[in-house]
């Protein structure tokens, strides 16, 4: 047992490493933090309200763009992580505050503003103007074909096959109690769960025929989709609201009076027009941001911005791109060599200890299985809540880690119980001590192996860090993401393609290594 905690020294100072890590958010007192979620609408909102604020107040604004579904955005904004977000009424009363009652939109918006202050310190400022309802859409040739007006009318067709978003499905206001409330037949319903961007192409292409979908959506004019009528008012209202921390709000109340210059400023018909604007038009979501303040009189002119062209080709877009694509690739390689390096400080003495004390071998090796099957997001939001961590690298880091153990330690464990027994007895013969038989034997011989591990492990983790950029740690999955939401595959390219090349390089860096570090005779 001794030598299992010896083995573990070097878990602790890498943990402390992590730490040493830039913290996720900065201290700076006239410091606003607005953040976003990861849909066109919500980071186009959010840029808006960093730009009004950056304009006629003296606060520096941070972005904390695409941080993930609700429950992720909340959960940085109760942890601090964040200051300001935009939210929606319907959203805030059943997915956050879990209360079912119904009502018009000033009952909802009432309502929220009484939880949220009550239970968490958290303001909601004016309207902005918009109502952005859950709606079930279908193309309108099925609509016509099968005489489809409202929700109840999809209980005659069975057959129909549905792809609701991933949040959707899990949501309070979602997917399970749609289907109680319209008494649907669960069981004869084909269902499968899809990333809500994609969904618009998977509908267009007849692979699905019903999705859920944002009334406000700028997709629904391009592909011709009809919103079907919610004849039971399920759906709340949701209505686009600012939310803010109250401690931010009574230390900067210039906040609420810069915001309170928005209300009411969007239709449901305008918002939509904006989302055309980025999702069809490919304009960017800083320059539409600008343009709609300038056309309000809200600010005097357009601040600076470096337009990114989101048409062409992916090799145009590398071309046109070369700083950020640059920067991008160094924050990539930064996570995960420092998650790397977390996991063999802690697979590699942690592998030594079991075969050293062999009673802790299963345990600690199912453990890491264990941690294996833990789905990668769900981690991350598990993670944000956790004093210390939170928003950015440190967690991205530490989650990274912690999947990257597995090979390593077995590898380590393998490759260690492999080496012959009369070798070892010869060592001892010589009269080497313990250590001695460990660092120049046992080690040596089991270089291959453990190597293994070390590339299956690094390779894993070029590319599960991608999801870094879900909680605003930076990487190759920020231009993923957004080409995803967006259906711009020039922007997925622009991340999956140098991540896959960092991948191969990584692996060809390790294998050189292996070469250096293996005993002669064994390379």
């Amino acid at each position: 047992m001794r030598r299992l905690l010896f083995a573990l020294l070097p878990a602790i100072l890498a943990i402390l490493m992590v730490w040493g890590l830039t913290p996720a958010r900065a201290e700076e007192p006239r410091t606003l933090v607005v953040g976003s979620k990861q849909f066109t609408e919500g980071r186009l909102l959010s840029e808006i309200l960093a730009q009004l604020l950056e304009a006629r107040t003296d606060l520096r604004v941070v972005r904390r763009m695409d941080l993930g579904g609700s429950r992720v955005v909340f959960s940085a904004l109760q942890a601090g992580e964040i200051d300001l977000y935009p939210e929606y009424t319907g959203t805030g009363l059943l997915e956050i505050l879990g209360d079912p009652r119904s009502g018009g939109p000033e009952e909802t918006l009432k309502a929220v503003r009484e939880g949220f202050l009550r239970k968490y310190d958290l303001v909601w400022l004016e309207p902005l103007g918009f109502n952005n309802a859950f709606a079930m859409v279908v193309t309108g040739e099925k609509a016509r074909e099968l005489g489809l007006r409202t929700i109840s009318d999809l209980k005659a067709h069975p057959g129909l096959r549905y792809g609701i978003s991933l949040e959707f499905l899990e949501r309070a206001d979602g997917w399970n109690p749609l289907l109680e409330a319209y008494a649907f037949p669960r069981e004869e319903l084909t269902v499968r769960g899809l990333q809500h961007g994609l969904a618009y192409e998977a509908l267009a292409a007849g692979h699905i025929d019903v999705t859920n979908a944002y009334t406000t959506d700028g997709k629904l004019e391009r592909y011709g989709l009809v919103a079907l009528e919610d004849d039971r008012g399920f759906f709340p209202p949701y209505h686009a609201v600012p939310v803010i921390r109250g401690e931010v709000l009574r230390a900067h109340p210039e906040v609420g009076r810069t915001l309170a210059l928005l209300a009411g400023s969007l239709t449901d018909r305008r918002m939509q027009s904006l989302n055309y604007r980025v999702e069809e038009r490919k304009e960017s979501f800083e320059a539409v941001a600008a343009d709609f303040l300038k056309g309000r009189g809200l600010v005097k002119e357009s601040r600076p911005l470096t337009a990114r062209a989101r048409s062409g080709s992916f090799l145009q877009y590398l071309v046109d791109h070369p700083q950020q694509t640059w920067a991008l690739v160094r924050q990539h390689l930064t996570l995960t060599g420092l998650a790397v390096l977390l996991a063999c400080l802690v697979g590699i003495p942690l592998g030594i200890g079991i075969t050293r004390w062999t009673p802790a071998a299963p345990p600690v090796l199912a453990a890491a299985g264990v941690i294996q099957t833990i789905p990668s997001l769900a981690l991350l939001a598990f993670l944000i809540p956790v004093p210390g961590l939170g928003l950015g690298a440190r967690t991205a880091v530490l989650a990274l880690s912690l999947y990257a153990v597995l090979p390593i330690l077995r590898n380590t464990w393998t490759g260690l119980r492999g080496v012959d027994a009369g070798v070892l007895e010869a060592a001892r013969g010589m009269g080497m001590r313990p250590w001695q038989v460990l660092t120049m034997v046992e080690l040596p011989l089991a270089v291959p192996t453990i190597m293994a591990g070390l590339r299956t492990s690094a390779v894993i983790t070029v590319g599960m860090a991608t999801l870094a950029a879900f909680i605003g740690a930076g990487g190759l999955g920020e231009p993923i993401l957004t080409g995803l939401y967006l259906n711009d595959n020039v922007l997925i390219l622009a991340g999956a393609v140098p991540a896959a090349l960092l991948a191969v390089l990584v692996d060809l860096f390790l294998g050189r290594l292996e070469a250096l570090l293996a005993p002669r005779g064994q390379d």
